[in-house]
């Protein structure tokens, strides 16, 4: 769900989890060319909210990140008063139709009591990494999952009982390529995008 380019489906080709078919819902044409271009035997689904369980194969794995703008530091903090961050719901209905083994959804790190709906609508508090630990950008996130779940404390609350990376050390300069610069092209995001 908002699969974006697919990192899902790079996600799990890395980890050498084999995928027999995979859905995708999504709306941006540049994100599904990219996908299409990678893995074409992706069954694209359109828009999040037209898709129901009833329409699909029985899933394994629901994942997505769904849209964060409502929730980031960098926003204006809506959380849910965001409709875009409001498709969240559509992952949590997704996932109760679907009855996937596992579900995985990623987020932004946000204030404690929108994180707080969120664990009690996923019924798991959720794993913070920050990218920073394997690649050479800095990105807190939050992982909510039912894998490796194990409860805790005095109401037997969820976790997720996934250890933190180990520190790969890199930084920018490690991964910055020279001489493959189109001086001809803008490779800035406008800011109004």
């Amino acid at each position: 769900l908002f699969d974006g380019m697919s990192c899902g489906q790079i996600a799990l080709e890395r980890a050498g989890i084999k995928v027999n078919k995979y859905y995708a819902a999504e709306i941006d044409k540049h994100a599904i060319t990219v996908t299409m271009a990678n893995f074409p035997n992706t069954i694209q689904l359109g828009d999040v909210t037209k898709v129901f369980a009833k329409d699909l194969d029985k899933i394994d794995l629901v994942i997505g990140g769904s849209p964060c703008h409502g929730f980031s530091f960098a926003g204006k903090q809506l959380n849910f008063k965001d409709e875009r961050s409001k498709l969240f719901f559509e992952f949590v209905r997704l996932v109760n139709e679907c009855k996937p083994k596992w579900f995985f959804l990623e987020n932004v790190k946000m204030k404690k009591e929108h994180e707080l709906v969120i664990s009690q609508y996923m019924k798991v508090a959720p794993v913070e990494l920050n990218s920073t630990l394997l690649s050479a950008q800095c990105r807190e996130r939050l992982y909510w999952t039912n894998i490796n779940q194990k409860p805790y404390g005095l109401f037997n609350d969820m976790f997720t009982d996934i250890p933190q990376p180990k520190d790969k050390g890199l930084k920018l300069k490690d991964i910055i390529e020279s001489g493959f610069v189109d001086r001809e092209k803008s490779y800035c995001i406008d800011a109004n995008y």
